[in-house]
């Protein structure tokens, strides 16, 4: 089976052209920026990392009160705080009070962010 053989089967083919798409606008796609602000209300899903492991299901089950289940890292290594499922920083683990908390001690820069947005 070729290219042309595909396209006929498809739809497609020579004589096809491009659907008009010009009723749709420009929309926010276009050379529009969105102001940050619109984005400070929306809520995002924060996960911290202690460290990772891999346990059969016979080990899990195993698993009780008290047990320990060894991480990859080492005491002491930062945690990976992930927003919306990517690396957003590293930090370690406080106790305050009764509770445990994380100081963030580095924000992870992958993307650059526009001139005047911080």
């Amino acid at each position: 089976m070729n290219q042309a053989d595909i396209d006929a089967l498809a739809g497609g083919g020579a004589g096809q052209r491009a659907p008009d798409l010009a009723e749709l606008g420009a929309g926010v796609a276009g050379t529009a920026e969105v102001p940050l602000a619109m984005l400070m209300d929306l809520t995002l899903p924060l996960s911290i990392e202690l460290g990772r492991t891999r346990m059969t299901v016979q080990d899990i089950l195993r698993l009780g009160r008290g047990s320990v289940v060894q991480l990859e890292r080492l005491a002491g290594e930062p945690i990976d705080l992930y927003v919306a499922d990517r690396r957003f920083a590293e930090g370690e683990v406080v106790v305050l009070g009764e509770h445990f908390g994380v100081r963030i001690t580095r924000i992870i820069s992958s993307v650059q962010l526009p001139e005047g947005v911080s």
